[in-house]
């Protein structure tokens, strides 16, 4: 069989990386359940059952071979992938076999195994979230005091600085760090609940001993590196825990979804340009082209992220008492896509932000050819002290402004608005006097201080703490 006559997801094959494909690959999916079987049986005979300490060296001896060929011929008959895999485990661990699974249900390997995962993914997409913060910081350190023209509605206002604007995207994912930090650390095991979340097959094998039940949940969320498990449940653990980690996710794709916009507006205006490599294409027709794809492609990225929010919600919402199975096939394909997803959308908005083109000259002639409306106010207050009444004044310069914007907008002549002020004698200001008021770092307002105080204040700390993280470059596959 070709390996180009069947399907094959584009995440996988253009977007999310090879360390967050293994962490949904069969590889970790099946090693994971047998640390879970291993973890159970351990706890088991700490507990008093009789189970060897041989048994148990031989479960570990194959937690990680992975007879696929005999799961999935067994799988075939008996159509139930879990009996199919304690199946395997159990040829390969001939001593251990009658023990694998004691008192369990499907979902203990299946769900624990579904935390464990989302967990660890969760813990890769902060990894590069972080990356994304430190390469932005480092940005808006750079251009902290470059003056720019601001805009609401997409209309020009009052100036403010390259940097500055760097911190509006870095905001955003400072409070997708928060969600994401206060999910991580509230991710439980759902532990070893039986068939409806009683207990009740393990309160049988502990003879009515409950605190022995509540310690197998422990100790086995111990073994797997967790706080605890999920204190109540059905047979599985609430599908709301899907919907948050999502709804996490969504929201990293929402702050990247506003930057590729912005990235893209800004390569519109020649302001500012996402990385363009010597030998890329533009256009198949227009051969002058710089399309911002890496920022399309974010941005149609997160599209599917913030979309594929609604998968886990309607999984949640319609789940009938203690468990349906109608969650199966949609969480093997939301939830993994979801973060095969959002693991694309960080790489690409890693690999933009470490090679940003900015143009200065370009920013300085779009803000100079605003800068006389903004500057009004200035201009009218130095006019005051030089014996003007306020009140006409501020008439004045309404007329002359709505002159000035005529003629840059139906005649396309330059900004004249200066000229018609000096020539007004009503203000008594010269041509030259009005120019000295045209410094724009006069109009950015405390943008650069913010900045600093913003990078001093709350993003240094946390890069300091995640310093063993960072470092990471982003390659992206097309």
């Amino acid at each position: 069989m070709s390996d180009h006559d069947r399907y094959v997801s584009p995440l996988s094959e253009r977007y999310a990386s090879r360390e967050m494909q293994y962490i949904f690959s069969p590889d970790m999916k099946f090693c994971t359940w047998r640390k879970l079987w291993i973890a159970l049986a351990e706890t088991e005979k700490e507990l008093g059952l009789s189970i060897t300490d041989e048994q148990i060296e031989e479960l570990k001896a194959h937690a990680e071979k992975i007879n696929y060929d005999v799961a999935k011929a067994r799988e075939k008959e008996v159509r139930h992938d879990v009996m199919s895999h304690v199946y395997a485990y159990g040829v390969q661990c001939p001593k251990a076999k009658g023990i694998i699974h004691l008192g369990a249900t499907s979902c203990y390997v299946g769900d624990n195994t579904d935390i464990i995962i989302m967990t660890e993914a969760l813990k890769l997409v902060r990894k590069k979230l972080l990356n994304v913060l430190a390469e932005l910081s480092k940005f808006a350190e750079t251009y902290k005091d470059l003056p720019t023209l601001a805009f609401t509605h997409f209309q020009p206002a009052q100036p403010t600085t390259v940097g500055k604007r760097a911190t509006l995207w870095m905001m955003e994912l400072k409070l997708d760090l928060d969600d994401l930090d206060y999910l991580i650390g509230s991710m439980r095991l759902l532990g070893s609940k039986g068939t409806t979340g009683t207990q009740a097959s393990f309160l049988e094998l502990f003879d009515g001993d409950h605190e022995k039940c509540r310690r197998l949940d422990a100790r086995i969320a111990e073994k797997m590196g967790f706080d605890g498990c999920y204190p109540v449940s059905g047979q599985t653990y609430s599908r709301k825990v899907d919907s948050r980690v999502i709804s996490v996710l969504a929201g990293i794709a929402q702050s990247a979804h506003k930057f590729s916009n912005d990235i893209r507006l800004l390569q519109h205006l020649k302001e500012v340009e996402e990385p363009f490599e010597k030998k890329q294409i533009g256009s198949s027709a227009m051969a002058y082209k710089r399309n911002p794809m890496r920022s399309e492609r974010i941005a149609s990225l997160a599209d599917y992220v913030m979309s594929d929010m609604m998968n886990p919600m309607l999984v949640a919402s319609t789940q009938w008492f203690e468990r349906t199975l109608d969650d199966s096939a949609n969480k093997r394909l939301s939830v993994p896509e979801g973060f095969l997803a959002v693991d694309g959308i960080l790489d690409l908005y890693l690999n933009v932000v470490d090679g940003l083109v900015v143009y200065p000259r370009v920013i300085e002639k779009h803000l100079m050819a605003e800068l006389p409306f903004m500057a009004t106010e200035n201009i009218m207050m130095d006019a005051v002290k030089a014996g003007g009444d306020r009140q006409e004044l501020h008439e004045r310069i309404r007329e002359l402004s709505m002159e000035a914007g005529k003629n840059v907008k139906e005649k396309g002549l330059d900004n004249n608005l200066l000229e018609l002020i000096a020539a007004d004698p009503a203000f008594n200001l010269s041509l030259d006097e009005l120019k000295k008021t045209m410094e724009p770092s006069r109009y950015v307002g405390r943008a650069p201080k913010q900045v600093e105080e913003f990078l001093e204040e709350v993003i240094q700390p946390v890069l300091e703490e995640n310093a063993a993280v960072l470092g990471l470059t982003a390659e992206i596959n097309v």
